[in-house]
Protein backbone atom coordinates (compact mmCIF):
# COMPACT_ATOMS: atom_id res chain seq x y z
CA UNK A 1 0.00 0.00 0.00
CA UNK A 2 1.47 3.25 -0.85
CA UNK A 3 1.55 6.01 1.54
CA UNK A 4 0.97 10.28 1.03
CA UNK A 5 4.48 11.75 2.19
CA UNK A 6 3.81 13.45 5.54
CA UNK A 7 6.83 15.58 5.19
CA UNK A 8 6.22 19.27 3.88
CA UNK A 9 10.10 20.79 1.93
CA UNK A 10 9.59 24.36 2.88
CA UNK A 11 13.22 25.45 1.64
CA UNK A 12 15.97 23.44 0.17
CA UNK A 13 19.98 24.55 0.51
CA UNK A 14 22.91 23.23 -1.20
CA UNK A 15 25.60 23.22 1.33
CA UNK A 16 27.80 21.01 -0.23
CA UNK A 17 28.67 19.61 -3.53
CA UNK A 18 31.58 17.51 -5.52
CA UNK A 19 32.11 15.07 -7.82
CA UNK A 20 30.22 11.71 -6.42
CA UNK A 21 27.89 14.01 -3.97
CA UNK A 22 25.91 16.40 -3.00
CA UNK A 23 24.54 17.54 0.89
CA UNK A 24 21.20 19.67 1.12
CA UNK A 25 19.80 20.85 3.87
CA UNK A 26 15.90 21.18 4.17
CA UNK A 27 13.97 23.32 6.10
CA UNK A 28 10.78 21.13 6.20
CA UNK A 29 7.64 20.83 8.43
CA UNK A 30 7.55 17.07 10.13
CA UNK A 31 5.11 14.75 10.26
CA UNK A 32 4.10 16.17 13.71
CA UNK A 33 3.29 19.44 11.99
CA UNK A 34 6.31 20.81 13.73
CA UNK A 35 9.23 23.02 12.10
CA UNK A 36 12.67 20.83 11.55
CA UNK A 37 15.26 20.56 9.49
CA UNK A 38 16.66 17.67 7.43
CA UNK A 39 20.36 16.61 5.51
CA UNK A 40 20.46 14.67 2.66
CA UNK A 41 23.45 13.21 0.61
CA UNK A 42 22.75 12.89 -2.69
CA UNK A 43 24.45 10.82 -4.61
CA UNK A 44 25.33 11.60 -8.64
CA UNK A 45 26.16 7.64 -9.55
CA UNK A 46 24.16 4.73 -8.87
CA UNK A 47 26.14 2.12 -6.62
CA UNK A 48 26.66 -1.07 -8.44
CA UNK A 49 28.12 -4.72 -7.16
CA UNK A 50 29.41 -7.59 -8.35
CA UNK A 51 29.36 -10.92 -6.99
CA UNK A 52 31.59 -13.32 -9.30
CA UNK A 53 31.00 -17.06 -8.67
CA UNK A 54 33.10 -20.05 -10.34
CA UNK A 55 31.35 -22.95 -11.32
CA UNK A 56 32.99 -24.74 -8.99
CA UNK A 57 31.86 -22.25 -6.13
CA UNK A 58 34.55 -20.15 -5.69
CA UNK A 59 34.29 -16.22 -5.39
CA UNK A 60 36.85 -13.56 -5.41
CA UNK A 61 36.67 -10.80 -3.12
CA UNK A 62 38.97 -7.29 -2.96
CA UNK A 63 40.52 -5.76 -0.28
CA UNK A 64 41.20 -2.21 0.12
CA UNK A 65 41.40 0.49 3.11
CA UNK A 66 38.61 2.71 2.93
CA UNK A 67 39.57 6.40 4.16
CA UNK A 68 36.05 6.87 5.59
CA UNK A 69 36.00 4.35 7.86
CA UNK A 70 39.52 4.53 8.74
CA UNK A 71 39.61 0.23 8.04
CA UNK A 72 40.42 -2.47 5.90
CA UNK A 73 37.44 -3.91 4.40
CA UNK A 74 37.08 -7.03 2.37
CA UNK A 75 34.38 -6.88 0.05
CA UNK A 76 32.93 -7.88 -3.47
CA UNK A 77 33.95 -5.95 -6.81
CA UNK A 78 31.73 -2.15 -6.46
CA UNK A 79 31.92 0.68 -8.47
CA UNK A 80 29.89 3.78 -9.11
CA UNK A 81 27.44 3.97 -12.51
CA UNK A 82 27.31 7.48 -13.98
CA UNK A 83 24.40 8.84 -15.94
CA UNK A 84 24.82 7.42 -19.36
CA UNK A 85 25.86 4.20 -18.50
CA UNK A 86 23.88 1.31 -17.51
CA UNK A 87 24.25 -0.42 -14.16
CA UNK A 88 24.99 -3.65 -15.54
CA UNK A 89 27.63 -1.77 -18.32
CA UNK A 90 28.95 -0.41 -14.96
CA UNK A 91 29.07 -3.90 -13.12
CA UNK A 92 31.04 -5.23 -15.94
CA UNK A 93 33.50 -2.31 -16.02
CA UNK A 94 33.87 -2.37 -12.56
CA UNK A 95 34.47 -6.58 -12.12
CA UNK A 96 37.38 -5.90 -15.14
CA UNK A 97 38.90 -3.42 -13.36
CA UNK A 98 38.92 -4.32 -9.84
CA UNK A 99 39.45 -8.44 -10.34
CA UNK A 100 40.63 -8.51 -14.49
CA UNK A 101 37.21 -11.21 -14.67
CA UNK A 102 35.04 -11.03 -17.65
CA UNK A 103 31.61 -12.69 -16.71
CA UNK A 104 29.59 -14.58 -19.64
CA UNK A 105 26.09 -14.28 -17.62
CA UNK A 106 25.22 -10.99 -15.34
CA UNK A 107 22.02 -11.91 -13.12
CA UNK A 108 20.43 -8.73 -11.22
CA UNK A 109 20.33 -10.44 -7.58
CA UNK A 110 19.03 -7.40 -5.58
CA UNK A 111 18.04 -4.09 -5.18
CA UNK A 112 18.48 -1.84 -2.80
CA UNK A 113 18.64 1.68 -0.74
CA UNK A 114 21.86 1.47 1.35
CA UNK A 115 21.39 4.22 4.18
CA UNK A 116 17.87 5.44 3.92
CA UNK A 117 17.25 7.83 7.06
CA UNK A 118 19.81 10.35 5.58
CA UNK A 119 21.18 9.58 1.91
CA UNK A 120 19.03 8.41 -1.18
CA UNK A 121 22.29 6.51 -2.17
CA UNK A 122 20.60 3.54 -4.49
CA UNK A 123 22.52 0.03 -5.91
CA UNK A 124 21.81 -2.69 -7.80
CA UNK A 125 23.71 -6.05 -7.34
CA UNK A 126 24.67 -8.54 -10.10
CA UNK A 127 26.01 -12.16 -9.86
CA UNK A 128 28.90 -12.79 -12.56
CA UNK A 129 29.02 -16.48 -13.65
CA UNK A 130 31.23 -18.37 -16.60
CA UNK A 131 34.34 -16.09 -15.42
CA UNK A 132 37.36 -15.60 -17.93
CA UNK A 133 40.43 -14.12 -16.53
CA UNK A 134 42.32 -11.03 -17.17
CA UNK A 135 44.40 -8.29 -15.72
CA UNK A 136 42.89 -6.33 -13.62
CA UNK A 137 43.20 -2.35 -13.87
CA UNK A 138 42.59 -0.69 -10.54
CA UNK A 139 41.82 3.23 -10.94
CA UNK A 140 44.17 5.87 -9.59
CA UNK A 141 42.38 5.54 -6.13
CA UNK A 142 42.28 1.98 -5.62
CA UNK A 143 44.97 -0.55 -4.21
CA UNK A 144 43.08 -3.24 -4.07
CA UNK A 145 44.14 -6.46 -2.97
CA UNK A 146 42.60 -9.45 -4.96
CA UNK A 147 41.81 -13.56 -3.04
CA UNK A 148 39.41 -16.04 -4.51
CA UNK A 149 37.78 -18.03 -1.71
CA UNK A 150 35.65 -20.83 -1.32
CA UNK A 151 31.77 -19.51 -0.53
CA UNK A 152 31.54 -20.98 2.66
CA UNK A 153 34.87 -19.07 3.59
CA UNK A 154 33.21 -15.79 2.48
CA UNK A 155 29.57 -16.37 4.27
CA UNK A 156 31.88 -17.50 7.53
CA UNK A 157 33.84 -14.18 6.95
CA UNK A 158 30.23 -12.28 7.11
CA UNK A 159 29.36 -14.42 10.07
CA UNK A 160 32.51 -13.71 12.22
CA UNK A 161 32.04 -9.34 11.50
CA UNK A 162 34.94 -9.93 9.13
CA UNK A 163 33.24 -8.92 6.22
CA UNK A 164 30.86 -5.49 7.02
CA UNK A 165 30.48 -3.79 3.90
CA UNK A 166 26.45 -3.57 3.32
CA UNK A 167 26.01 -4.89 -0.25
CA UNK A 168 28.84 -7.40 -0.09
CA UNK A 169 26.91 -8.60 3.08
CA UNK A 170 23.39 -8.61 0.80
CA UNK A 171 24.87 -10.22 -1.57
CA UNK A 172 26.53 -13.56 0.08
CA UNK A 173 23.14 -13.45 2.17
CA UNK A 174 21.47 -13.38 -1.05
CA UNK A 175 23.48 -16.61 -2.43
CA UNK A 176 22.99 -18.37 0.28
CA UNK A 177 19.31 -18.39 -0.10
CA UNK A 178 20.01 -18.44 -3.96
CA UNK A 179 21.64 -22.01 -3.15
CA UNK A 180 19.64 -23.28 -0.08
CA UNK A 181 16.38 -22.71 -2.51
CA UNK A 182 17.92 -24.56 -5.56
CA UNK A 183 18.14 -21.62 -7.71
CA UNK A 184 21.92 -21.84 -7.83
CA UNK A 185 24.26 -24.70 -7.75
CA UNK A 186 27.80 -25.34 -8.14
Amino acid sequence: MEKKNPWKTKSTELVYQNNWIALNVHQVINPAGKDGIYGVVSFKNTAVGVLPVSEDGFIWLVGQFRYALNEYSWEIPEGGCPKGETTLEAAKRELLEETGLVAEKYTLISRLHLSNSVSDEYGEIFLAEGLTQREACPEDTEDISIKRVPFDEAFAMVERGEITDSMSIIALQKLELMLLKGDLAF
